[in-house]
């Protein structure tokens, strides 16, 4: 699976592993995850399902972990958010899959890009982003 696959799977399938209750964010539907460029404001019953609200899913995940670092603007801080590798070599791996060549790898230019990206992606597969992380 790859990186960005797995960052869609922990913020997306979150509320499936919320246990039985299937609590969800304000905005979300549990369980639904919405196929790939999912359009915003599809009807109901329409194969583009309701958009999860990802900065609220975060919020909530960082809440409970005691604040999650600045993962908003931080690719580190929001991969260790998710539990998922933060490493060099993911990061660089996660620019490739992306197409993100900004600065050298591991540079702040880099993974500025990087999480700009993350969020665009995010945004086009089905997540309600706000402008202000994706620009």
């Amino acid at each position: 699976m790859s990186l960005f696959s797995s960052i869609m799977n922990k913020i997306f399938h979150r509320a499936e592993a919320a246990g039985p209750a299937g609590a969800a964010p304000a905005g979300t539907t549990p369980g639904a995850a919405p196929a790939p460029g999912a359009a915003p404001g599809a009807t109901p019953g329409s194969p583009a399902m309701e958009r999860k609200d990802v900065e609220a899913i975060l919020t909530e995940m960082a809440g409970k972990k005691g604040g999650g670092g600045n993962w908003r603007t931080s690719i580190v801080d929001l991969l260790k958010l998710l539990d998922l590798d933060s490493s060099l070599n993911a990061r660089k791996a996660l620019a490739e899959e992306l197409n993100v060549h900004a600065g050298e790898h591991g540079s702040a230019e880099q993974n500025i890009a990087l999480s700009k990206a993350v969020w665009q992606q995010l945004a086009q597969n089905g997540g309600q982003v706000p402008a202000s992380l994706r620009d």
